[in-house]
């Protein structure tokens, strides 16, 4: 999915797309040097950090974001949603508990647990599991978004913010070698704790991929890492993103309709901020 490409250039005047894009010239650099989550510099080279407790068939949704793109005489398709369904799996994965014994509720009722779930800010803590927002009638995400589809997408909202947040400006930026190493060690570091990462990742200014994805594990790959990704366009199967050490730059092994190539990664939806 493209963002910029959705944006209509006159969507914003002159004046304020320029200062749009120096303050988030400003946020990326100062993002670039930031410090480490905790535990991300102990980590080995050779380590493989993943969040354990999460399981790609499970904790996912059943349906995909369509590309627009590829299916430009459908005007039916539940497009330009990858940010929301991102989001979304972390989301569930932090603040929800499926209880399949529990009565099934009406179509509204899903409605309203999904908008509990999505009304919080995904960088959040865990809830405790007392504490969570409980899904009843079904035992976890997948099946929960198979069989409840339409109250699912309701729940979770609309796309229109994910369009405008002002940190999609960062796809414009080339970013230096020590950004993007300094991105991996975040991701591992989070990994290591337990934690999803959602990642905004860019080949612009081809006008292919302006997407986010959900990195869930990490394998070390002798001159580089490989992350394991869920792609909202591709909910069957996990995709991959290679960081090549030597260069210094993340590759785009296999992501849904994207040429192999090289790509910049930023991480997204982690703080108030960024």
């Amino acid at each position: 999915m493209s963002l910029l490409a959705a944006l209509p250039r006159s969507a914003f005047p002159r004046w304020a797309l320029g200062r749009v894009v120096a303050l988030a010239a400003l946020a990326t650099f100062g993002a670039g040097c930031a410090s480490a989550p905790p535990g991300a510099s102990a980590l080995r080279v050779d380590e493989s950090p993943a969040v354990r407790d999460f399981s790609f068939e499970r904790d996912t949704f059943a349906f995909r974001n369509d590309v627009r793109a590829l299916s430009p005489e459908r005007d039916d398709l539940y497009a330009n949603y990858c940010f929301v369904l991102a989001k979304g799996v972390r989301q569930f994965f932090t603040f929800a508990r499926f209880d399949p014994g529990a009565a099934r509720l009406d179509r509204q009722g899903y409605v309203e647990r999904v908008r509990r779930v999505a009304s919080r800010p995904p960088w959040h803590a865990p809830l405790a599991p007392a504490d969570r927002v409980v899904i009843p009638g079904y035992a976890n995400l997948r099946e929960l978004s198979r069989g409840e589809a339409s109250a699912v997408k309701e729940g979770l909202g609309g796309r229109f913010w994910t369009f405008v947040h002002w940190t999609n400006w960062r796809v414009v930026f080339p970013m230096p070698r020590r950004h993007q190493a300094h991105v991996l060690e975040e991701i591992r570091g989070e990994l290591a704790a337990g934690r999803l990462v959602q990642l905004l990742i860019t080949n612009w200014p081809v006008p292919e991929l302006n997407h986010t994805v959900v990195a869930f594990a990490s394998r070390a790959n002798g001159q580089g890492v490989e992350l394991t990704i869920w792609d909202p366009n591709e909910p069957e199967r996990a995709g991959t993103i290679t960081f090549d050490a030597i260069h210094g730059e993340f590759w785009a092994t296999r992501v849904y309709a994207t040429r192999p190539g090289a790509i910049r990664v930023f991480r997204m939806y982690h703080s108030a901020l960024l």
